[in-house]
């Protein structure tokens, strides 16, 4: 279990002060010119060597990323931009950062950006977090009152300036170039890559897109040392995360562990158990809705990383965990995903905006039994045809809790139409 200590996000419930005041007494703001003062080649590497990925789902390296950024200038100025769009179902961690512990994230923004060159940040909140963009643009502006950013940053000779840009709603300008769309003024539709945004990002610039969780931890892990932050976790899967859980947990909640910690020791612990016990629970989609879904037999044994996730044909995505017991109905509860999934799709890719209203009919025959057993098979063979064939991860999105579905719980699918066929509940369907 990790030591109070050893907590980043001191303040992630909103029990002390969340103002400039609160978040100097909890370390931060401290001696940061300083920090800056040792160059960007070192803050990279301290990033590097801690082992940080990417907070937002997909867990690439962040000290690597910074890195692709031009070390030179060609006469193009450089941005920071910092996604706090959290809009996938279930996912709910970043919103604790920006609502009690802003702080981190707009220090965080000055050290990453002056890694990387950048002559500002753009946050860009999603638009229905309203209290959040209170509590945060509150926190850049006392920033601003004690000289932390803007000219002459932290005393550092360093220019700096943070914009909160609020979003317009939807889940696709979570999509890193979809968002830089969006953050232009223009319908947010992913944009085909390369070139990445590191070449050719916000308004032609070069550009990296962060999520709040990994900008909010860079100025604790350069204070406590890059030895220190890659001694929690596996190797390649160091640190300590925000989790959440959600659905059939006592306590439904979030909370900062340290990465690799068994999912049973994570919902026990700190999620009350499982509503009826442990032998109660069915399945978990274990970090957000794109995630394909675990069956309890496989819950057992899962360790919360990006490996273990990867190796079990399965996705850590955000951390942020859907429980479900005996009494959930886990074909609808894929059903509504892909609903979900369909009503996001923007269009542009002919696979997904075919594809997803199409997988949403047929999950729709699947949940009443109305389906032929065949269709089965004809449906994953149309994620199939979805995934890896679109220009963001959408499509992806939308196939996996699909294939998911079928590769875990196939013989319930199966039994439900056979029983509406017979008028007979096979031993899956009785249970």
């Amino acid at each position: 279990m990790l030591k109070d200590e050893d907590r980043i996000f001191r303040n992630i419930y909103g029990m002390y002060d969340r103002t400039i005041a609160g978040a100097r007494k909890r370390g931060l703001w401290d001696n940061t010119g300083g920090l800056l003062a040792n160059g960007r080649g070192w803050i990279i590497d301290q990033i590097k060597a801690s082992g940080l990925r990417g907070r937002g789902g997909a867990g690439f390296p962040t000290g690597l990323k910074w890195s692709f950024m031009p070390k030179e200038s060609d006469g193009r100025p450089s941005y920071l931009v910092v996604n706090a769009d959290e809009s996938e179902p279930a996912t709910c961690k970043d919103r604790e950062i920006l609502r009690h512990d802003p702080h981190h994230l707009v220090e965080g923004c000055l050290i990453a950006g002056f890694a990387m060159g950048a002559v500002a940040a753009y946050i860009y909140i999603r638009g229905e977090y309203i209290r959040e963009k209170e509590s945060l643009q509150a926190a850049i502006d006392e920033a601003y009152d004690a000289g932390y950013l803007g000219k002459n940053a932290c005393g550092s000779g360093y220019d700096f300036d943070v914009y909160l840009h609020h979003g317009a709603g939807a889940y696709i300008c979570g999509e890193e170039t979809a968002l830089l769309e969006s953050l232009e003024g223009k319908k947010g539709m992913p944009r085909m890559k390369p070139p990445f945004p590191a070449g050719a990002g916000l308004y032609g610039c070069p550009t990296t897109v962060n999520n709040v969780e990994s900008i909010s931890v860079v100025p604790t892990i350069l204070r406590r040392g890059a030895d220190w932050y890659s001694s929690f976790g596996r190797p390649n899967n160091t640190g300590v995360k925000l989790f959440a859980m959600t659905g059939h947990v006592n306590t439904p909640c979030v909370v900062e562990e340290a990465m690799s910690i068994p999912m049973r020791e994570l919902i026990e612990r700190h999620g009350g158990g499982v509503r009826g016990g442990w032998k109660n629970l069915k399945a978990v989609i274990p970090g957000g809705a794109s995630c394909p879904i675990l069956p309890a037999h496989l819950c057992e044994d899962a360790l919360m990383d990006y490996d273990w996730m990867r190796e079990n044909r399965s996705s850590f995505g955000t951390a942020c965990m859907i429980v479900m017991d005996q009494s959930t109905d886990v074909i609808k509860a894929i059903w509504r995903l892909s609903k979900f999934f369909k009503h996001e799709s923007c269009g542009q890719c002919t696979p997904c905006r075919e594809g997803t209203g199409w997988m949403m009919r047929v999950m729709d025959r699947l949940v009443t039994g109305e389906a032929e057993v065949e269709e089965i098979d004809m449906l994953i063979n149309v994620t199939k045809q979805i995934e890896g064939h679109t220009i963001c991860a959408l499509g992806d999105a939308a196939a996996w809790p699909i294939q998911g579905l079928v590769r875990h719980f196939r013989e319930e699918i199966e039994d439900r139409i056979k029983a509406k066929r017979t008028g007979r509940m096979g031993a899956m369907a009785a249970e």
